[in-house]
C-alpha cells in the first residue's frame, strides 16, 4: 500500500535544461509551482492538524462538562488520562519518520489519521478509569506519526527561507483548535447535552472523531507525496521542486542513505540535542494548553461561559504566531524571534503566580499562550534548517526532538494538582525557569552555529584558494565533523542564525 510511486522523477537533461533557462521564466515557473503546492499542501496539513489536537485535547473541554464526575475519577487520575497519551505518543515518532521517507506520505499521514479519528471517537463508550486509560494510550500511538511526518514534509518541499512562516500556518491549525474546541464544547453543551440519553462530552468524542475520519479520506486525493515522486506534477515542475531546495540547504531528496545510518547521524549532532533542549522547555511551560479550561473556570462562570472564554487568548496566540514567523522568514533569523516572545511568555506565569485578580489573570493567559507558542513554530523551522541533509537524517532529527519535547508532557500534568488551584503556584514558578532555560539555551546554539559558519568560510576560502591554482570552480564544500560524518554542501551555505 505504501510503495514508492513508479514514475519517471528528473534526469540530469532535466536539471541541465533549467540550468540554462531565462532567470526571469525561471523564477516565474518556480513561484507558480510554490503556489500550486501552497493551494494543495497547506489548507489539507492545517486541518489535519486543527482534528489532530481537537482529538488530543477533547479531554480538558470534557472536564468542564463533567467527565470526572461521571466516570468517578478521583485525585490525580484526571492528570494521570492527560499524561499517558504522551507515553504512547512518544513511542513512535522515531520509527515513524524513518518509514515515512520510504512510503507515499499522501497514503501514510491520511491512514495514520483515520485511525487516530476512530480511536478518539471510541472514548465515548468508556465507562471508568481504566477503559478512559487504554483509549487515550492508544491515541497518543495512532497519533504519534501525525506531527513530525508533517514537518518532514514541509521540509521536503519549502526552502528554509520559507518555511518558518509555512510551519506557523501549520501550527496556527494547533493554537486555533483550542479556541475552536472551547466554541465546540460550548455548543455541544447547550444543544445536545442529554440528546438520546448521551451526555455532552460523550457527543464531543462522537463528532469530532467521525469528522476526522471523513477528512482522512479527503485528504489521500490531495497531499503530496516527494518533489520528485509526484503524480499531479510535470516532469519539469518535479525537476524545479528538486532544484530549488539545493541552494539553501545543500538536499537533494532523490539521494537516499542507509535508514539506521540517518539515526545514528542526528543522535550524535550535538545540535540535534540543543534543539531538542529548546523545544522540551517549551513544551514544558507550554502544557498549560491542556489546563487552560480548568485555569478559566476558576473564574467562576457557568459551563458554557466558561467554553467560550477559552477562545480569544488561543486566537491572540495564532495571530502573534503568524506574524513572529512571518518576520523571522523574511529577516533570515531565528534567535531573536525565539527570545522576545518567550520573554512574554515568562512574564505571563509570573502574573498568573502573583495575583487572584481576575481581569490580569486573563491576561497572563494571552501572555503564555502567545509567548510560548509565538515562537514555537520558529524553533521548528530551525530543525530542518540546521540539519538539512541527509533525508534520513533530517526526518529522524525532527522526530528525535519532537519526541524529547513531547516527554514533558508525561511529567507536566502533574504540575496542575487541583489542590493548587487557582493560582497553581509551583506550576507556574516551573513554567517561568523553563522559558528562562530555553532563552539560554537558543543564544548557545546560536554561539555554536555562529562558530560552524565560521569554519565554513574558512574551508571556502581554502578550496577557493586550491581551484584558483587548478582553473577550476568551487562546485561544494566539504567537511568532516567530529562524529564522523561527511557533510557535503553547496558554497555559500551556512546556518541561519
Amino acid at each position: 500500500m505504501f510503495s514508492r510511486v513508479k514514475i519517471s522523477q528528473p534526469s540530469v537533461d532535466d536539471f541541465d535544461a533549467l540550468d540554462i533557462m531565462d532567470p526571469v521564466e525561471y523564477a516565474k515557473k518556480e513561484k507558480k509551482l510554490v503556489w500550486k503546492i501552497d493551494l494543495r499542501l497547506m489548507p489539507c496539513l492545517i486541518l489535519m492538524i486543527v482534528l489532530n489536537y481537537l482529538d488530543r485535547n477533547a479531554l480538558a473541554n470534557a472536564r468542564v462538562q463533567g467527565i470526572e464526575k461521571d466516570l468517578g475519577l478521583e485525585g490525580d487520575q484526571f492528570n494521570t488520562c492527560i499524561s499517558v497519551l504522551f507515553a504512547g505518543y512518544i513511542a513512535l515518532q522515531i520509527p515513524s519518520n524513518a518509514i515515512i521517507t520510504r512510503t507515499r506520505p499522501s497514503l501514510y499521514l491520511p491512514a495514520c489519521m483515520a485511525v487516530w479519528g476512530i480511536v478518539s471517537s471510541m472514548t465515548a463508550l468508556v465507562q471508568n478509569f481504566t477503559g478512559l486509560v487504554l483509549v487515550r494510550f492508544f491515541l497518543g500511538f495512532v497519533e504519534a506519526p501525525y506531527f513530525p511526518g508533517a514537518l518532514f514534509l514541509l521540509s521536503s518541499w519549502y526552502t528554509r527561507e520559507e518555511l518558518a512562516l509555512r510551519t506557523s500556518i501549520l501550527y496556527a491549525g494547533s493554537l486555533l483548535s483550542g479556541g475552536f474546541g472551547g466554541l465546540i464544547g460550548a455548543g455541544v453543551q447547550s444543544g445536545l447535552n442529554g440528546a438520546r440519553g448521551i451526555a455532552s462530552w460523550r457527543w464531543l468524542f462522537i463528532i469530532e472523531g467521525s469528522i476526522t475520519v471523513f477528512v482522512s479520506i479527503c485528504a489521500a486525493f490531495i497531499i503530496p507525496d516527494f518533489p520528485h515522486t509526484t503524480r499531479w506534477l510535470s516532469q519539469e515542475e518535479r525537476a524545479i521542486a528538486t532544484k530549488r531546495l539545493q541552494h539553501t540547504s545543500g538536499s537533494h531528496d532523490t539521494e537516499r542513505g542507509p535508514l539506521f545510518g540517518g539515526i545514528k547521524m542526528a543522535v550524535l549532532d550535538y545540535k540535534v540535542w540543543l534543539l531538542a533542549l529548546i523545544i522540551i522547555t517549551k513544551t514544558s511551560a507550554g502544557a498549560v494548553t491542556s489546563f487552560i479550561p480548568t485555569l478559566v473556570a476558576t473564574f467562576h462562570y457557568n459551563k458554557v461561559q466558561t467554553l467560550l472564554l477559552v477562545a480569544p487568548p488561543y486566537v491572540f496566540a495564532t495571530i502573534v504566531a503568524l506574524a513572529v514567523s512571518y518576520s523571522s522568514d523574511k529577516r533570515s533569523e531565528r534567535t531573536l524571534h525565539i527570545v522576545a516572545p518567550i520573554f512574554f511568555g515568562m512574564a505571563g506565569f509570573v502574573i498568573a503566580a502573583s495575583t487572584e485578580v481576575l481581569g490580569a489573570r486573563y491576561l497572563s493567559l494571552f501572555l503564555m499562550l502567545s509567548g510560548v507558542y509565538g515562537s514555537y513554530n520558529v524553533a521548528l523551522a530551525w530543525i530542518s534548517s540546521t540539519l538539512p541533509r541527509p533525508v534520513e537524517k533530517r526526518a529522524a532529527a525532527i522526530a528525535i526532538v519532537n519526541t524529547i519535547g513531547n516527554i514533558a508532557q508525561i511529567y507536566s500534568p502533574y504540575m496542575y494538582p487541583s489542590s493548587d488551584g487557582p493560582r497553581y503556584l509551583s506550576a507556574m514558578i516551573a513554567n517561568s525557569i523553563f522559558c528562562l532555560t530555553c532563552i539560554l539555551t537558543t543564544l548557545f546554539l546560536r554561539w555554536c552555529l555562529q562558530r560552524e559558519n565560521a569554519k565554513f568560510q574558512a574551508l571556502e576560502i581554502q578550496n577557493a584558494a586550491q581551484m584558483e591554482s587548478e582553473k577550476a570552480e568551487v562546485e561544494e564544500i566539504v567537511d568532516a565533523s567530529a562524529s564522523g560524518e561527511v557533510l557535503v554542501l553547496n558554497p555559500g551555505f551556512r546556518y541561519v542564525l
